[in-house]
């Protein structure tokens, strides 16, 4: 068998597994209906799981891939077109149990991108090419919303409250011991087809919004878009940002950028409220970790030391002023991964030339498009427990 052919049946099987993996978490977030059930007593499996469960999450996967699908080609074609030696999508699953099914896909560049137009060229694509598509499905589900009291199905314990059950069940107080209350935040594409294009008595609460496979589906597809027009290091925004300002300009709002970035998601996450013992063990694990993510601007151990201490202390101060402020911890892997391993510089071109004026517009727009799409807490999952009597 010829190596090619085994790069396509590697391909295919993550694609088929990926499929596999958010079809179960369709069904999952749909249905409440999992494979594998993870409680508080442990891990078990769902014996009594039919093809009528699975068959339930495809909505979801088919909306969820084909969104990740046309971003990864977006970029792929465009690459061929300028003659970059590129690689099919690798799509990476996630295993049952975990939430969204997938953590995306790449594509490899196995060959050097040499000019400022094309590195703009292929980074812009893919974003733009999975928004469009994105947006298609959000109409699509907006318009075809189920009527009001389609969350009973999944909720029969809150038809006794009727369709003011939002004042009542999500209250702690209220809801079973163990249950996961997952809510969305809002950005402002949701704002705009909540406001504009559904039924204002059938849109969904933020809390159930789960089970409208369609619009749960287009948001993360929003989410991951953000977080790809991010203008730092090779992310597909760190490209836009390139071609519109140039290295030297790019370092600047990029190392900026980042350390907003980084200050946001810790923002709390450490605070003078916790116990002391816990204070002892969090804060130097903490500002060790605001180092590491530091390390990605390519400055000097001390200066990076410096700045993470100055970041902690800033977070804890306004947390000491201001107990409710909060960032977003959810983003504190991401941040990682972008100090340790992406990087937050972009390496200089080999041909640097100034982008026509078309993609000039392309650029702004795909900044827009970052506006439109940028939730400060995209997703929140807590899990009632309450004390036993």
């Amino acid at each position: 068998m010829s190596s090619q052919i085994k790069q396509y049946l590697l391909h295919f099987s993550l694609f088929a597994v990926t499929f596999v993996t958010t079809t179960l978490a369709g069904a999952e977030f749909t249905f409440g209906k999992p494979i594998i059930a993870v409680t508080t007593e442990g891990v078990f499996v769902n014996w009594g799981y039919t093809w009528a469960d699975f068959a339930a999450g495809l909505p979801y996967s088919i909306c969820f891939l084909s969104i990740l699908t046309a971003h990864e080609f977006g970029h792929y074609f465009v690459a061929l077109y300028y003659r970059v030696k590129v690689t099919l999508p690798y799509y990476i699953p996630l295993p049952p149990g975990f939430m969204l099914g997938t953590m995306g896909a790449l594509i490899r560049l196995k060959s050097p991108v040499r000019s400022t137009k094309e590195n703009f060229d292929i980074g812009i694509a893919g974003p733009l090419a999975g928004f469009v598509v994105a947006v298609g499905f959000l109409w699509y589900g907006y318009t075809h919303l189920p009527p009001a009291d389609y969350v009973f199905q999944f909720h029969p314990e809150y038809k006794q409250y009727g369709m003011d059950y939002a004042k009542y069940v999500y209250q702690p107080d209220n809801m079973p011991n163990g249950v996961l209350d997952i809510t969305i935040g809002r950005n402002l594409m949701l704002m705009f087809f909540e406001s504009f294009v559904g039924d204002p008595a059938r849109i969904p609460n933020m809390h159930e919004i789960m089970h409208y496979p369609f619009l749960f589906a287009g948001y993360l597809s929003l989410v991951f878009t953000c977080l790809n027009l991010l203008p730092i290091g090779q992310l597909d925004g760190g490209h836009v940002l390139y071609g519109l300002v140039g290295f030297k300009t790019h370092r600047i709002i990029a190392a900026g950028f980042f350390i907003l970035f980084l200050f946001y998601a810790g923002l709390g996450f450490v605070n003078p409220y916790m116990p002391t013992n816990d204070l002892l063990l969090y804060i130097p694990f903490f500002i060790a970790f605001l180092f590491f993510c530091l390390r990605g601007l390519k400055l000097p151990p001390r200066d990076s030391f410096l700045i993470a201490l100055a970041i902690f202390t800033l977070q804890y101060g306004l947390t000491y002023w201001v107990p409710t402020l909060q960032g977003y911890s959810g983003w504190l892997l991401f941040v990682f991964i972008l100090g340790t391993f992406v990087g937050v510089q972009h390496p200089p071109c080999e041909i640097e030339e100034p982008l026509s004026r078309g993609r000039v517009i392309l650029g702004w727009l795909a900044i827009v498009i970052f506006i439109l799409c940028f939730t400060p807490n995209p997703i929140n999952v807590t899990q009632v427990l309450k004390p036993t009597p």
